[in-house]
């Protein structure tokens, strides 16, 4: 028990580790690769938007191969194994002589960090069914505070060169490999081990197998809604600021701060007290009903300020998903965690792609000279849309599910 009591602040610091290694390198990597390219700031603007899209595909295909690998062989070794990989990848661009050099690091980043499917099956093996939300929020916690932490401590090293913020997150990375050797135990006994079949390790073909669980399959279409939605923010926020009420990059900096700090503070210290006095099913419910009002308030706000009020009535809504995951847990053989951590990871993955693709081109269109209202706010408008679509499912889903 004790082992696995230490073992839990590790599972945490990979995960706050994961968001930190992308945060830190988010105020370089644009210019690195600009200036690799040659070519003009909007040439190599086109050129990055290449890189994210590589990271968010590799998570798409190996989220789901990392976490049957580790419902095979068990958690420790894919975790251990994918920090080594990221540490080294680090290294790798930190030294990248070429463009092509660099874009494969990332993409090697995309297959490492999709070790969040195996420690999302590791908090499902040591933690008893009334903590798992808990747990889970306090895994959305890591994600704001990497989200708060990396990019300012990657601002900061890139002023001592473009390449310092990666030496940093293969330090950081190699380090907790290093503490994850030594402490972490393992938490997947052998008895509920099963082979790995590589014709079942894809995210369609365990979306297929998903059907022998209805509701689990009902839940995971509730995240994608709301993983397609919340992928509006990152995408338009600050083009919709801007153009909307003459945002300077110091009030988008300073509103993207709160984002984080709300989040982190409502996924460590609300979702478990939440979750524990309404039940996973109507905590879902009501997060994503707060959810679905906040994107409608994002998108129709005609003052500035009210988007801050938004922010700190959105973050409520951010015990949706652990809640979920908690439940979804609760309802999956323990042969199978990783397997579906690993169709979910996919999914938020494939979001994290046709989200800002959706969300950029509602926004240009609905700012146009060619469309029929003028509506700046019409990608939030969208994702509130989806968010109700996915109460309703949620409602439908979880009528069977646990109390």
């Amino acid at each position: 028990m004790r082992e696995r009591q230490a073992a839990m602040p590790f599972i945490f610091v990979t995960v706050l580790l994961d968001m930190l290694g992308i945060g830190i390198i988010i105020p370089v990597l644009p210019q690195l690769v600009t200036t690799m390219y040659g070519g003009s700031y909007s040439e190599g603007a086109s050129i990055f938007g290449w890189f994210i899209a590589a990271y968010a595909l590799m998570q798409f295909i190996f989220a789901p191969i990392l976490g049957n690998l580790s419902d095979a062989y068990g958690r420790r070794p894919i975790i251990l194994a994918s920090l080594m990989g990221a540490g080294l990848d680090y290294l790798l661009m930190a030294f990248a002589p070429n463009l092509k050099w660099l874009f494969v690091g990332r993409a090697i980043a995309g297959i490492t960090g999709a070790n969040i499917t195996a420690a999302n099956a590791y908090i499902a093996d040591v933690s008893p069914p009334e903590q798992r939300a808990r747990n889970f929020g306090l895994i959305g916690a890591c994600f704001g505070v990497g989200f708060i932490l990396g990019p300012a401590l990657g601002g900061l090293l890139g002023n001592y060169g473009l390449r310092m913020p990666f030496i940093a997150a293969a330090i950081l990375n190699l380090c907790n490999w290093l503490y994850g050797f030594i402490v972490l135990p393992e938490s997947l006994p052998k008895e509920n081990r099963r082979p790995f079949s590589l014709a079942n390790a894809n995210a369609f073909a365990a979306l297929k197998a998903l059907n022998r669980y209805p509701v689990v399959l009902g839940l995971t279409a509730v995240i994608a809604l709301e993983r397609l939605a919340h992928d509006s923010l990152p995408a338009t926020w600050v083009l919709y600021t801007t153009y909307r009420f003459k945002w300077t990059p110091f009030d988008n900096g300073l509103s993207l701060a709160l984002v984080g700090v709300m989040f982190a503070s409502i996924s460590a210290g609300l979702t478990g007290k939440l979750v524990g006095w309404l039940g996973e099913r109507k905590a879902i419910i009501f997060a994503l009903s707060v959810g679905a009002v906040t994107f409608l308030c994002y998108g129709l706000a005609p003052k500035g300020w009210m988007m801050y009020a938004a922010i700190v009535l959105g973050s409520i809504g951010g015990i949706a998903v652990p809640a979920i995951q908690s439940l979804i847990t609760k309802m999956t053989p323990a042969t199978e965690q990783g397997a579906v951590q690993g169709v979910i990871s996919s999914i938020q993955s494939l979001a994290a792609i046709v989200g800002p693709l959706m969300a950029t081109n509602l926004f240009a269109y609905f700012t146009s000279s060619n469309a029929p209202a003028h509506l700046p706010g019409a990608a939030f408008v969208v994702s509130s849309i989806l968010v109700a679509v996915g109460v309703f499912l949620a409602i439908r889903s979880a009528r069977t599910a646990p109390a």
